[in-house]
């Protein structure tokens, strides 16, 4: 999949829970896990704008493009 999220590295910059991260987003531990795991399909701005909020970060902080052809190769992040 192109689009890879990155709210582990955010997570443990802030050293902030799972829980803790999923209660100040108001989304459940299973939807974190959805996210997380990069099995989600879509994500809503709102919840987007609330995971920044939490994390003190940009969209781009959490959300990254890796091309078609990059996929499988290790990336920076």
């Amino acid at each position: 999949m192109p689009i890879v999220v990155r709210i582990d590295v955010e997570l443990a910059r802030r050293k902030l829970s799972v829980g803790e991260f999923a209660e100040q987003v108001g989304i459940s531990l299973a939807n974190v896990a959805v996210l997380k795991n990069g099995r989600a399909k879509a994500v809503r701005f709102s919840t987007l704008a609330a995971m920044c909020e939490a994390l003190q970060c940009q969209p781009g902080d959490l959300l990254e493009w890796i091309s078609d052809a990059d996929e499988g190769r290790p990336s920076d992040g």
